[in-house]
């Protein structure tokens, strides 16, 4: 087989996943359940970051990223799991560090990507609301890694009163700061996860009232079927 037909058949394959937001989403919440399950440390971390990395390269492809950008994605991803078993088996939780900051930032590129395909998209449809709610979601998830990180470098614990929080009282704490709930029973004990708090209840009321509520109210469900049989009629 040529290079051609190779680079046609992977061209194909691409845009299949193209706007598969339903499938980004799908793994996204996937990753929600693994951090809420698992414990950021050891072998279950390199669980994580397989699904993390899964994550970030469809959420790539599905935005239509550069094909450079992709390989990027794969190069980093395949170095974050690397690490993540390297901090495994030694029991270092230096290269866990590094393998979640590089993580951090590849979802928020790829989650990047995601929101800049939705605000470019011609018209509103049900796949644009999954990409919004998507990078919504990821959100809660970034800040949850992020805490995790803050707890593993500085002295001390992360949240007053609790010496060795575990990786879903991060992701309980992320999403109900995310969503302004506030439950009071996991606070920071200082800066900077005071300080990161705070822009994590600004970043998401901002994004769920200016972006998916005015997303949501110019979809209309429908439209699209109703124009294709339109024009089968005029045909």
């Amino acid at each position: 087989m040529n290079r051609a037909a190779i680079r046609a058949r992977w061209i194909q394959r691409a845009e299949r996943v193209s706007d598969a937001f339903g499938l980004v989403l799908l793994l996204v919440l996937t990753t929600y359940v693994l951090t809420s399950l698992l414990s950021n440390r050891g072998w279950s971390a390199v669980i994580l970051t397989v699904a993390t990395s899964a994550t970030s390269v469809v959420a790539l492809t599905s935005s239509h990223a550069h094909v450079k950008m992709i390989r990027v994605a794969l190069s980093l991803s395949g170095l974050t799991i690397l690490l993540a078993v390297v901090a495994a088996a030694s029991g270092s939780h230096l290269w866990l560090n590094f393998a979640s900051l590089i993580q951090i930032g590849l979802l928020a590129v790829a989650m990047g990507a995601v929101l800049r395909r939705v605000l470019t998209t011609a018209e509103v449809g049900s796949r644009t609301i999954l990409g919004a709610i998507s990078v919504y979601t990821v959100l809660g998830i970034l800040f949850t890694f992020l805490y995790g990180t803050i707890e593993r470098v500085q002295d001390g614990s992360f949240f007053e009163g609790i010496a060795h929080p575990n990786g879903s009282d991060f992701l309980f704490f992320s999403y109900t700061t995310l969503t302004t709930t506030g439950y009071g029973n996991l606070v920071p004990g200082g800066q900077p996860g005071r300080m990161l708090a705070g822009l994590e209840m600004m970043i998401g009321q901002i994004f769920l009232v200016t972006l998916v509520a005015g997303l949501v109210s110019l979809w209309r469900p429908g439209q699209a079927l109703r124009q294709r049989q339109a024009k089968r009629s005029q045909g």
